[in-house]
């Protein structure tokens, strides 16, 4: 939904409001049609518009960067000290939107499935070292560059737009001759608490030219284009891992396509652009949420011998990411304390209802993982209550040796059963 939403607005800038926000919420549809076609000539071409696209979100926000000058000083006291002045919650709602941003939960998944196009011989030892050690490197990468875009975005606008009413910016663009400027309305209210992906790109045409609106509205566009090719994917690994189903890929692409259009369709029908907008905020913090659901499994299954032979993590690895997600719980609880605004018994009814269930589905996964962690013939495993409901004892042990076999992969980069290869 992020993406459609994104891709939507770059169309409305870009357009210079020609084509309203459902029209370009209804053109993301000829993106399924672009994936399909490059799909078809193998997932190396779809890498390679991955590449571009990131790139042209780089130099497109890299340039906004350089060309706003932000105190590089007051960045890094921004990236290393976690506090800042006169905060409220809906600075809290942004900053854990960034993480939700930067670490989007499907991606885990995907970074997993893609691992399963290429061509390693798991027979060999090294070769599986060797490939673990490329991989760790593609993710180091792809979530480094992640971060420097998001260092960008957010550096620009805290340094245009901190401690500046709406009625100054709104005269800037005036000044500049900006048709956009009834975005920002004629008040003295501090600006920032309202800033999006749309104002935001308003604001740049005010201040520093039209062509740094256009700009970045490509750049949103690229973004808005890359997290959809991200999003079909992870559904594709997820569906046939996890469901398994094996949907020809048109029907799959096409399917999650709608689910995503049709509710922006019916937002951006009847909402106005900021409300919109300023979704995208609320949809980031979502994704921090989720965070745990797709962190912790995966902590739990490469930390556990059983299956992971002696790939498994090591103390160090186990002990740093089992901090990292119970931080993001942490403030995950926080955010929903602190966003907490109810009028009425069924909204707190409902609120504890979903807190319960959040909590009561990240414990489970804690248990799961602590249990993983631990040897099979330990305290935590040896409790009937875990061989019931937490780990069942019919788990595969790895055998490097024994599954050689399983290096070779269908054509759909989906993995083959035993049966099958050995026909084969």
């Amino acid at each position: 939904m992020q993406e459609v939403i994104g891709t939507a607005i770059a169309i409305y800038l870009l357009s210079n409001k020609a084509v309203p926000l459902w029209g370009g919420v209804l053109l993301t549809i000829a993106d399924t049609f672009t994936f399909l076609l490059l799909d078809k000539y193998g997932l190396r071409k779809l890498e390679l518009l991955f590449g571009i696209l990131i790139s042209v979100m780089a130099v497109t926000f890299g340039y906004e960067f350089f060309v706003v000058k932000p105190s590089v000083v007051e960045i890094g006291k921004g990236m290393l000290i976690p506090w800042c002045e006169n905060c409220d919650k809906d600075m809290l709602l942004q900053a854990i939107g960034i993480i939700g941003a930067v670490i989007m939960p499907h991606n885990l998944y995907l970074h997993s499935g893609l691992v399963k196009s290429r061509d390693v011989d798991r027979a060999k030892r090294h070769k599986v070292s060797e490939a673990n050690y490329y991989f760790f490197i593609e993710s180091a990468v792809a979530l480094f560059v992640s971060f420097i875009i998001n260092v960008f975005v957010v550096a620009v606008f805290a340094h245009g737009l901190y401690n500046k009413t709406s009625n100054q910016v709104r005269e800037v663009c005036i000044a500049n001759n900006n048709s956009h400027y009834d975005i920002f309305n004629n008040t003295d209210e501090l600006v920032y608490n309202d800033v999006d992906i749309y104002s935001s790109g308003v604001f740049l045409g005010c201040q520093f030219g039209i062509a740094a609106m256009y700009i970045w509205a490509i750049g949103i566009l690229a973004a808005g284009q890359s997290s959809t090719m991200t999003g079909c994917y992870a559904g594709q690994f997820a569906m046939e891992g996890f469901l398994n189903l094996t949907w020809v890929r048109w029907k799959r692409v096409l399917f999650t396509r709608v689910v995503a259009i049709a509710p922006t369709f019916y937002l951006a029908w009847f909402s106005e652009l900021k409300q919109l907008s300023g979704l995208n905020d609320r949809l980031n913090a979502i994704m921090t949420l989720q965070l745990p659901f797709a962190t912790l499994p995966v902590i739990a299954f490469t930390s556990n011998p059983r299956i992971m032979g002696e790939f498994s993590n090591g103390i160090g690895n186990k002990v740093v990411s089992s901090l990292l997600t119970v931080v993001v719980i942490g403030i995950n609880v926080t955010m929903v304390v602190t966003q907490l605004t109810v009028g009425n018994w069924w909204e707190v009814v409902l609120l504890i209802i979903y807190f319960a269930v959040y909590i009561s589905v990240c414990i489970y996964l804690i248990i799961h993982t602590a249990c993983s962690m631990s040897k099979p013939d330990g305290f935590l495993n040896s409790l009937e209550f875990v061989k019931t409901f937490i780990m069942p004892s019919n788990i595969v042990e790895f055998d490097l040796e024994q599954d050689s076999n399983l290096s070779r992969f269908s054509s759909n980069y989906g993995l083959r059963s035993k049966e099958d290869l050995v026909a084969s």
